[in-house]
C-alpha cells in the first residue's frame, strides 16, 4: 500500500475514534473540555489529511483504483459520522433536518458522479463545493467546542464560539443546497450532450448502413 492510500487508511480509522470521543463513554470528560478539544483536533486532523492524500498522489504518481474508491467513501462516511453524532453531542446547535440535508446532498453528488462515470464523463468539483467543504470543517469544530464554551474570552479578545457554530451551519447549508443545485444543472447538461451525441452517431451509422451497397 502506498503511502497516500496509507493516509486515507488513517482517516477511516479515525471515524470510530471520533465517534468514541463523542459519546458518553469516554473516560476523560473533565470541566476543562477536554472532550471537546479532543475531538476537534482529531477532526481538523482527518480533514488535513483529506487533502494531502490527494496532493501526494498526484505528486508521486500514484493514483490508484483503490484511492479513487477510497477516498470519497472515507470522505462521506466521515461527515455523516459526525454530523450523526453531533445530532445527539449538541442538539442544541445542530438540528436532524440539518444533518438531514447535507448528507443527502453529499449521497446526491456521489450519485450523479456514479451516473456520469458509467456515461464516460465526469464532473469535476465546483468552487462552490470546495467552499462547502471548508464550511463543513468550520462547522463541525465550532459545534463540538459550542457543547462546552459559549464564548472564549482570551483577554480583551472574545470569540463568540456559539455564535460561529451557529452561522456556520447555516451557511454550509445553504452552500450545500446551492451547489448540489450547480452539480445537477452541470451533469444535465453534459448527459443531454452525450444523449444527442449518442443519437447523432446512431443516426450516421444507420445511414451509412443504408447506403452500403
Amino acid at each position: 500500500m502506498n503511502l497516500p492510500n496509507s493516509i486515507t487508511m488513517s482517516r477511516i480509522a479515525m471515524i470510530p475514534l471520533l465517534l468514541w470521543i463523542l459519546s458518553p463513554h469516554y473516560p476523560w470528560q473533565g470541566q476543562n473540555g477536554e472532550q471537546e478539544l479532543a475531538a476537534a483536533v482529531l477532526f481538523v486532523l482527518a480533514s488535513i489529511t483529506d487533502g494531502v492524500d490527494g496532493y501526494l498522489a498526484r505528486k508521486r504518481g500514484q493514483i490508484t483504483t483503490m484511492g479513487m474508491l477510497l477516498d470519497p467513501i472515507a470522505d462521506k462516511v466521515m461527515v455523516t459520522a459526525a454530523l450523526i453524532a453531533l445530532v445527539a453531542y449538541n442538539p442544541q446547535v445542530v438540528k436532524v433536518w440539518i444533518a438531514v440535508v447535507i448528507i443527502a446532498r453529499e449521497f446526491l453528488v456521489s450519485g450523479l458522479r456514479s451516473i456520469a462515470s458509467t456515461e464516460g464523463f465526469t464532473i469535476e468539483a465546483s468552487d462552490l463545493g470546495k467552499l462547502k467543504t471548508v464550511l463543513q470543517i468550520i462547522f463541525v469544530v465550532s459545534a463540538i467546542l459550542a457543547h462546552r464554551w459559549y464564548q472564549w474570552e482570551l483577554g480583551v479578545v472574545i470569540i463568540p464560539v456559539k455564535w460561529i457554530a451557529v452561522t456556520a451551519i447555516y451557511f454550509t447549508v445553504g452552500v450545500s443546497v446551492i451547489s448540489a443545485i450547480d452539480y445537477f444543472v452541470g451533469f444535465w447538461k453534459k448527459i443531454d450532450h452525450a444523449s444527442n451525441d449518442r443519437r447523432k452517431s446512431f443516426i450516421l451509422s444507420r445511414r451509412k448502413s443504408a447506403s452500403a451497397p
